[in-house]
């Protein structure tokens, strides 16, 4: 067989190959990828993962595209879910009959973890209901499995997520966690945000916070509960918890309430809010010290809906999962644990605009020099209070909620 003859036979393999590959731009981008993870071996060696855990995870890893929050240049959008906490109103997530089948079952798991429970208030200041709110909302006590590869996720977040430099170090770090035994591959099942665990961590906040309870020798958060639930407590006191401190105060807000001082930056007294009108829902009376301690104020819907009075503690919960919605549900089933009363103020039936609304808002808002946050499209408190202040300016009425009406109105102004 001729020298040409066999040349002429490759090429038409080659063809074949790429006639039959489903897409030769998703095998280019495939292979970017994989060259994108093996560059991350010197960093990975840095952090003491072996030359042979690293080749072993990562051997055929595919990025997944279908993620939210991913920056994909030239690709269309996957249709992927956004984060239920930025994307919901808060009466579809904080429902009730959640919230009542969370707090019973909670109730039961108080008396059967009891020792540990109050191991990790002595030790951390951190009420049992708390922890146990947070189990139950990360992974439904234990009963949710976590749809995804934790390696894959990470990956692909390093890759192309909105977070790439954090998610390098995740990466490499979840790889230590299987190098080291601590894990297996086949329970290191993670969040598409790439949290693993009964209460959630990153790798990095596995290292940070984790805590050997149950006193077997390791830190284990997939199989402990105790070890699992003294993480979470040492992750908000390492964060600054309290001891003590209530997370919020529900509170009936005067009719002349200005809502654009619903930021984080605006502090008073508690005792202060209260002369101005601001009233405990449950007409209960505060102390001296509770009067005493600074919180802010936080309407989730605007002048609609329940209203809050924040203290230092909701906002160490928000380190945790930074949204609002996210610390109103742990917050209130923790309180539900103990109490059978449901929030005093219903939620209102407004409709939540969508994400990419949202980042037009914020831009605009951004332009017109009123908002100066990041544009994320996640209505947040900054956003709620610039979007109040702008229909302050407008003379429309302020009511700090995004709505298609004043996103009309923002975009008119160009």
């Amino acid at each position: 067989m001729g020298e040409s003859f066999r040349t002429s036979i490759r090429c038409l393999l080659t063809i074949a190959v790429i006639l039959t590959a489903p897409n030769s731009s998703a095998l280019a981008a495939d292979a970017a990828f994989a060259q994108f993870v093996a560059s991350l071996w010197p960093e990975a060696q840095k952090q003491g993962v072996a030359r042979q855990t690293f080749d072993h995870e990562t051997a055929g890893l595919e990025p997944d595209y279908k993620l939210p929050d991913l920056i994909l240049p030239g690709r269309p959008a996957t249709g992927a879910p956004s984060q239920a906490e930025f994307v919901q109103v808060p009466a579809d997530y904080i429902k009730e009959a959640s919230i009542a089948r969370l707090a019973a079952y909670g109730q039961k798991l108080m008396q059967q973890y009891r020792p540990s429970l109050d191991k990790i208030e002595a030790r951390f200041g951190v009420p049992a209901t708390v922890v146990l709110a947070i189990w139950g909302r990360e992974t439904d006590f234990g009963r949710y499995t976590l749809p995804y590869d934790a390696i894959r996720v990470l990956a692909t977040q390093a890759y192309v997520g909105r977070r790439k430099d954090q998610y390098r170090g995740e990466f490499i770090l979840a790889l230590k966690l299987l190098g080291e035994g601590v894990v297996a591959r086949k329970d290191l099942r993670a969040s598409w945000g790439g949290a693993v665990g009964l209460t959630q961590f990153l790798p990095s906040e596995y290292y940070q916070h984790g805590v050997d309870l149950d006193g077997d020798g390791r830190v284990d958060i997939w199989h402990s509960v105790p070890d699992a639930l003294a993480s979470a407590a040492q992750q908000l006191a390492h964060k600054g918890w309290q001891g003590g401190l209530r997370w919020a105060h529900e509170v009936r807000a005067p009719d002349n309430v200005d809502c654009t001082m619903g930021v984080p930056e605006m502090t008073k007294p508690i005792g202060e809010w209260l002369r101005a009108g601001f009233v405990p829902v449950r007409g209960q009376k505060l102390s001296a010290k509770e009067q005493a301690e600074p919180a802010s104020l936080l309407q989730p819907e605007g002048i609609y809906g329940p209203a809050f009075l924040t203290t230092k503690n909701y906002f160490v919960i928000k380190e945790y999962n930074f949204s609002d919605l996210y610390v109103l549900f742990v917050g209130h089933l923790s309180d539900r644990m103990t109490s059978p009363l449901p929030f005093a103020t219903p939620w209102s039936a407004s409709a939540q605009l969508r994400t990419a609304d949202v980042e037009a808002m914020q831009k605009g808002l951004t332009r017109i020099g009123i908002y100066k946050d990041k544009i994320d499209g996640k209505a947040g408190m900054l956003t709620r209070a610039a979007l109040g202040a702008y229909q302050k300016s407008a003379g429309l009425k302020v009511d700090c909620w995004p709505s298609e009406a004043v996103l009309r109105s923002i975009n008119a102004q160009r």
